[in-house]
């Protein structure tokens, strides 16, 4: 039996869809301009070889010489053993080392190398240029009131729990 074939040049009717409730509200509008955010940011790192969680990790330990891998879990709010695999990709690159605390042979301290350094340098070069870009337009009076919602809302979620 013959199935019948598609006409190419057939086209999908758009289809209008209303958010008019879902864009009442913060958390998904927030959610809305993070997916933005987030898509603009992956193509950026992209030409360095990081992620989101890597570029994080790795600006954090710069930032940071000698942190704790304890304490870059909580910087991050991930969980130990998920912390570990970014951890070593970012050793796996030569980016970082992890020297054993002499005060506590169980803990590592974290710390970059030289290309990690250079990498971070360019990267987060690329994330400023990447953030003047979506945030063209908009009034520093208006980026400073966002920012300290979004801290709010953060500072909100750390009383509850």
């Amino acid at each position: 039996m013959k199935t019948p074939a598609l006409k190419p040049d057939v086209q999908r009717e758009a289809v209008s869809v209303s958010d008019r409730t879902l864009r009442s509200l913060y958390g998904y509008q927030i959610k809305r301009a993070f997916n933005v955010i987030q898509s603009d940011l992956n193509r950026t790192l992209k030409p360095f070889e990081l992620r989101m969680i890597t570029y994080t990790a790795l600006v954090l330990i710069v930032d940071n010489p000698g942190l704790r891998q304890s304490q870059l879990a909580e910087a991050m709010d991930v969980e130990r053993p998920n912390l570990v695999v970014i951890i070593d990709e970012l050793e796996r690159r030569e980016l970082i080392v992890r020297d054993r605390l002499p005060s506590d042979r169980r803990a590592y301290a974290l710390k970059a190398t030289l290309a990690g350094r250079q990498l971070y340098e360019k990267a987060v070069a690329a994330v400023q240029a990447h953030e003047d870009r979506l945030v063209q337009g908009i009034t520093p009076e208006a980026l400073k009131g966002a920012m300290k919602v979004m801290q709010l809302i953060e500072a909100n979620r750390n009383r509850e729990t």
